[in-house]
């Protein structure tokens, strides 16, 4: 945490974590009171998240979040125009160099690498947890495919992109939500404004969603026609 500085009052200025204030050049605490930002600073917005880290490393600033319902979105921060000026012009001499632009293109490829791995890896899982009969190996292919070319994009936000669970239990989130949206008629449902009925709904079909895979692992006959996965995935026969 950067050491205390003053303004050019005897008001500290510290480093805070705050929400928009009523106007424009105001921020408001965690315990409500409004503050007026600094003179000298501007709003550094979101986009460029190095020289945040940069900006915010190098003295104190005021980060702008704003919570919309479970999610805490990035507002910006506050901070002296001079100081984001210098290291923004710093940075753009850095990324100018050659060097830097070598380094770049093997962080790239390191990442591609990653990705390429984790996408296999899911991929796997996927068909570790359909386990389908032999005779349906094609639909598990093809199932397994689809959830994971929709689930595994870096910054999709899916439960594919989660490290708090084991990449089995990964699997078989990714799953079961296709599934959902794919083989039910979820997205088309008026679903009462209820605490816990868009839980309940789900949990419902995930239920039916089971009681198919269950069928596709016993190697069930099912008719071509009448087959959700077929359908889902536009396998004609």
């Amino acid at each position: 945490m950067p050491t205390e500085t003053r303004s050019s009052g005897t008001r500290p200025i510290e480093t805070r974590i705050v929400a928009p204030g009523p106007e424009d050049r105001a921020v408001r605490t965690e315990a409500g009171l409004v503050l007026q930002v600094p003179e000298g600073w501007e709003l550094l917005l979101p986009g460029d998240a190095t020289l945040t880290r940069r900006v915010k490393t190098d003295g104190p600033t005021w980060t702008v979040q704003e919570k919309k319902g479970r999610r805490t979105f990035s507002r910006g921060v506050w901070a002296p125009a001079e100081r984001i000026a210098e290291i923004k012009s710093a940075l753009e001499a850095e990324r100018s160099t050659d060097a830097y632009a070598k380094r770049r293109q093997a962080e790239a490829k390191r990442r591609d690498r990653k990705q390429a791995t984790y996408v296999d890896d899911f991929r796997e899982a996927i068909l570790s947890f359909l386990n389908f009969a032999p005779c349906h190996g094609d639909l598990a292919a093809g199932l397994a495919e689809a959830v994971a070319q929709h689930a595994t994009p870096i910054g999709s936000g899916t439960v594919a992109r989660t490290q708090r669970i084991p990449i089995e239990r990964r699997a078989e989130s990714a799953v079961i939500a296709w599934l959902r949206h794919q083989t039910t008629a979820y997205d088309g449902m008026k679903i009462a404004r209820v605490k816990g009925k868009r839980r309940e709904v789900r949990r419902k079909l995930a239920e039916q969603s089971r009681i198919m895979l269950a069928g596709y692992r016993d190697g069930d006959v099912v008719d071509p026609q009448r087959c959700l996965l077929r359908q889902a995935l536009n396998i004609n026969k």
